[in-house]
């Protein structure tokens, strides 16, 4: 019975062969169970990168590789034909390659988080090139793949990548708008016109940058929502960049009434002066009896906030504000306000109305 003879093996050889294949099988999934719980528990008494790197190419291992490993093995036990066995060896080869495959982009996966993690807070800008550096580094490794798989399979690799090249002209025409926004998140990567967590303005568009993927960048406006430009459009866009502001330069005028006495014209630049000074970080520039009005004498003032934040520069410009209205009050200068005067024919004096509110002249 034992000895009885199927598919060029007995009996006998072919319950070696499953006996083997058991034993290997069981083997490795012990050893693959160990190895995970081992490292789950060095992971919990002290978290290292390295070892939740192991654990988690160790929990890519899938189970099916290890029954085909286990099949193989019990496989070498019999004999079969020269053909058959060679493609067997191929089938198994391809298996094998298709693990290391899965393992590698979990690699990848797993090195790139790290890294961003580490330089989000120090390197906004390599963060954003992560993602396309990733994305490189698993499709050449899947190409590689399918390669090795083709070669040993015995298709010529080069002939193939000949014809591909022909074919990938045809490709680039048909898709040259996705490829044209592909190789502008390479510009804005490696150019940096902006990196993550910069605040810019796109045309009539404001926001802070929140991702910088293949296609697309990402913005969250002030008002919350989120807006999206493909980086061809975006690349050809007027951007500005608040973010990399050193300075803020800032430019405002003030106006007051005609009936504004010379003495008081001049000690309205030293009010300002004093008004800015009192700010910090704040750096005085100019503050000039600029021109008349039609309706006021308007002052002219330029100062530089040494910090490019848009709150600081509201919280000290309405400082300046406050403190400019409290001291004109006090020596009695007055804003002016849009009036109107009207000369009447046989009136000695004019006659003055204040055209905002609507008093009749």
């Amino acid at each position: 019975m034992l000895d009885q003879v199927f598919f060029h093996n007995s009996v006998r050889d072919w319950l070696t062969a499953v006996g083997v294949a058991l034993g290997v099988f069981v083997v490795l999934w012990i050893a693959r169970s160990i190895l995970s719980h081992v490292l789950s528990r060095k992971i919990s008494e002290s978290d290292t990168e390295e070892r939740g790197l192991l654990l988690a190419l160790t929990k890519r291992i899938h189970l099916l590789f290890l029954m085909v490993m286990a099949l193989y093995a019990g496989s070498r036990v019999l004999s079969f034909p020269e053909t058959t066995s060679g493609y067997v060896d191929r089938i198994i080869l391809v298996i094998i390659l298709l693990q290391a495959a899965l393992v590698g982009s979990r690699a990848i996966r797993f090195v790139i988080e790290r890294y961003k993690r580490q330089k989000l807070e120090t390197n906004p800008s390599a963060v954003a090139m992560t993602g396309s550096i990733g994305f490189l580094l698993t499709f050449l490794l899947w190409v590689i793949f399918v390669l090795l798989v083709l070669d040993n399979f015995g298709i010529h690799v080069t002939t193939l990548i000949a014809g591909l090249g022909i074919g990938g002209i045809a490709v680039a025409l048909a898709v040259q708008r996705l490829l044209g926004d592909l190789i502008a998140s390479f510009t804005i990567v490696f150019d940096k016109p902006f990196v993550i967590g910069d605040f810019i303005i796109v045309g009539d568009f404001l926001g802070t940058v929140e991702h910088i993927g293949l296609k697309t960048t990402r913005i969250r406006s002030l008002s919350g929502e989120q807006l999206i430009f493909p980086n061809g459009d975006l690349l050809q866009s007027r951007v500005r960049n608040f973010k990399r502001m050193q300075e803020r330069r800032v430019v405002f005028t003030i106006g007051v009434l005609y009936q504004t006495t010379p003495e008081q014209l001049r000690e309205i630049p030293g009010i300002i002066r004093t008004a800015i000074e009192s700010q910090q970080p704040v750096r005085f520039d100019r503050a000039h009896f600029k021109e008349y009005g039609p309706y006021s004498l308007n002052f002219e003032i330029v100062y530089w906030i040494q910090n490019p934040d848009y709150t600081v520069y509201m919280d000290i410009q309405q400082a300046i504000n406050l403190y400019l209205y409290e001291q004109f009050q006090e020596r009695g200068i007055q804003f002016a306000y849009p009036t109107q005067t009207l000369f009447v024919e046989g009136s000695s004096s004019p006659q003055t109305g204040n055209s905002q509110a609507g008093s009749p002249l």
